[in-house]
């Protein structure tokens, strides 16, 4: 079995730790979380058992490990539209 790791360049591992640290979504703060404790040497499946708040499917942290390494962005889930009903008279 392949071992998943990450090589970050020092911007960014300092992007992911800004995300981690600052960003207003939950869900971008644990996937930057995530990613930084696989750059240092953790792989995703320790991650996804023990490394988060919540228990996440190994899986699941391997394809965010797979999003970010093809855009070295980290994924924005889009967002949610809500139906436009004008209050009127």
């Amino acid at each position: 079995m392949q071992r998943c790791t990450l090589t970050l360049s020092e911007e960014e591992r300092k992007y992911l730790q800004r995300v981690r640290n600052h960003d207003r979504r939950p869900y971008l703060r644990e996937r930057a979380s995530a990613l930084l404790k696989i750059a240092e040497g953790i792989s995703p499946q320790q991650v996804a058992l023990h490394g988060l708040l919540k228990v996440r499917r190994p899986d699941t942290v391997r394809q965010w490990l797979k999003d970010y390494e093809h855009t070295r962005l980290i994924k924005v889930r889009p967002a949610c539209r809500r139906a436009f009903s004008p209050s009127g008279p």
